[in-house]
């Protein structure tokens, strides 16, 4: 009988009955599977006795993937384009502006004049103490604000990173005022169209389905009739009190790009303009078990946006739905990104009991929730499915409406995935 694996291997090839050899074969297997069995349990038994070794060979077997082989940029920029983690700049900044402040307290207390002097400056220093106090107090709290926004607990699963839109940086801020307000957004109004000559109604339909009060007016292209254009039909729709005009062009009869105009208030001009090129587009009806939506709010979930144009993506997508989803009807829209692509799902959810064959849910270390015994979250798509992706940022209204040097603020070109380790979003 074979004793190693690997000269049971060696001499099965060597050896010339092809009877024998499959037999060899087998038994080479039969031991191999054996001793991984054996392996296995003597772990699984040490480990019963020492948790912490499981800890340790968890951490250990964490899989390599691109994502966890992301590459940032070492700069402090945060302009639009800058592949930097803005929490992490952010948190490098605030242990900067520490270390800063506490070398100053330390040459000041160094350069300190002779004692009957500091004891005239301490006794000077107290009429104006309360004031001075009130001050450090209202500058403590904000620090501690600006640190709890910036802190976020790790997701239960760990392909999935909620978006922080409070890390969006003073850049964003001055280029796209409106669209980054500190005042409450309105309710939406969205207006959706097509492009000339289009044949996809019913996709656009649909499309125009996922955003709450949304209206879709087909786009005529009959040889007499005028040919608006698409600042002509911003112009109609700001004037008509839509916040947000959505664009679905065509190829080959299937949705190939959606542009997003924002139209701002009326004393700003519309913009910014992004546009996404749409890939395996699958319509609700043509998903297995799928579900039927209703008028119910969706909530929303933004995932893994982390670059300042991660944001800008976010934030755009985040004012086309209503801040206050209605939970009764247990819908909720995800646009999850991973490597420059947003998957586009909506599902329905409705919690139930576990089954007595189904396990409870555990945490990413493999620990079970507290108070999520014995409960389960099942789901039902409700589509459509699609993969968005990312390709221009211009100003005003598209490439044509654009004005002016900075008309372009982005655009994807094909260099930027040449090193696969390095994302925009």
């Amino acid at each position: 009988m074979v004793s190693s694996r690997s000269g049971g291997a060696s001499l099965s090839l060597k050896t010339a009955n092809k009877m024998r050899r499959k037999q060899m074969y087998v038994e080479n297997k039969k031991i191999a599977n054996k001793s991984r069995h054996e392996e296995r349990h003597r772990r699984r038994r040490e480990e019963a006795k020492n948790p912490e070794l499981r800890e340790e060979r968890l951490a250990k077997n964490q899989p390599t993937s691109i994502d966890k082989k992301r590459v940032w940029d070492d700069v402090d920029d945060d302009s639009l384009g800058a592949q930097v983690d803005l929490a992490a700049l952010k948190r490098r900044r605030m242990e900067q502006a520490e270390a800063a402040a506490a070398a100053e307290a330390d040459a000041a207390m160094k350069d300190g004049e002779d004692e009957e002097e500091e004891k005239d400056d301490d006794a000077d220093s107290m009429l104006d103490s309360d004031s001075e106090d009130d001050e450090e107090d209202e500058e403590e709290r904000e620090e501690k604000l600006q640190r709890k926004r910036a802190q976020r607990q790790p997701s239960i699963a760990p392909s999935t990173t909620s978006t922080n839109l409070d890390l969006t940086p003073d850049s964003l801020t001055l280029q796209f005022k409106h669209l980054f307000s500190d005042e409450p957004p309105p309710m939406p109004q969205i207006l959706v169209t097509t492009s000339l000559n289009a044949t996809i109604h019913k996709e656009a339909e649909e499309i125009a389905a996922i955003f709450p009060n949304s209206t879709y007016i087909r786009r005529s292209g009959h040889r007499w009739g005028h040919k608006y254009s698409i600042r002509e039909i911003a112009k109609f729709a700001k004037n008509r009190g839509y916040t947000a005009l959505v664009v679905v062009h065509e190829d080959l009869k299937r949705p190939h790009q959606m542009s997003i105009v924002h139209l701002n208030s009326e004393d700003a001009a519309p913009g910014p303009t992004l546009t996404y090129s749409i890939r395996n587009y699958l319509p609700g009806k043509s998903l297995l078990g799928h579900g039927n939506a209703t008028n119910h709010y969706p909530e929303l979930l933004l995932n893994n946006f982390k670059t300042p144009l991660g944001l800008l993506a976010a934030k755009s997508m985040n004012t086309l739905f209503p801040v206050r989803p209605e939970l009764q009807g247990r819908q909720v829209v995800t646009l999850h990104n991973q490597r420059d692509y947003i998957f586009f799902r909506r599902h329905r959810y409705v919690f139930r009991e576990a089954r007595a064959t189904e396990k409870n849910v555990v945490t990413a270390e493999g620990k079970e929730m507290e108070g999520m015994q014995g409960i389960r979250a099942g789901l039902q798509e409700i589509g459509p499915r699609m993969t968005l992706k990312l390709r221009r940022v211009d100003k005003g209204i598209g490439r044509a409406g654009s004005e002016g040097e900075d008309a372009l603020k982005w655009e994807w070109k094909a260099k930027m995935e040449k090193k696969r380790t390095r994302f925009n979003l």
